[in-house]
């Protein structure tokens, strides 16, 4: 299986390289192999989009009470490439690769290390709470999704120190 090395701190470099974000697996995300379940990248690229909105400042139950906007997956597509296993400090970068009227196109990645483990294309589109109809995303929240997160180095209430990893 061939994997890419490029250091996921080089995301922290600018906007163009995405949003960084650590994950740890903990023994619930596993299956009887004791590698990660498949699904659970879906779960960790929900995580890493969810806190790239916040270091937008898209607080989305501010977004669904003013607005009753929501946004929601509408497809993906996976791509596994190396296994993770339980304790793994993953890192997942998130960057947009399309920003519609009422649609996201996200591209993002699972890395441990300077291993590329899985990628994920992910099309998020903005919806009206009650209907569930598509609908604009609020220009407010446009601009701040094509300006982009603060890229600073995000603080992980689960994660002490990178350092020595």
């Amino acid at each position: 299986m061939e994997t890419s090395a490029r250091p996921p701190e080089a995301a922290q470099s600018g906007a163009d390289h995405g949003f960084i974000w650590p994950i740890r697996v903990y023994y619930e995300d596993t299956d009887a192999g004791g590698i990660v379940f498949y699904a659970n990248y879906l779960k960790f690229f929900e995580r890493a989009r969810t806190e790239w909105l916040r270091a937008c400042g898209v607080d989305q139950h501010r977004l669904a009470a003013e607005s009753g906007a929501l946004f929601v997956v509408r497809s993906t597509a996976l791509d596994y490439r190396a296994p993770a296993r339980l304790d793994d400090l993953l890192t997942i970068v998130s960057r947009i690769e399309r920003l519609g009227r009422a649609s996201v196109d996200f591209m993002q990645e699972a890395w441990r290390g300077d291993t590329l483990l899985a990628t994920g294309s992910i099309r998020v589109a903005c919806v009206e709470q009650t209907a569930m109809r598509p609908a604009p995303i609020p220009g407010h929240v446009h601009d701040a999704l094509r300006r982009g997160p603060d890229n600073r180095p995000q603080k992980h209430p689960a994660v002490v120190s990178t350092a020595s990893r």
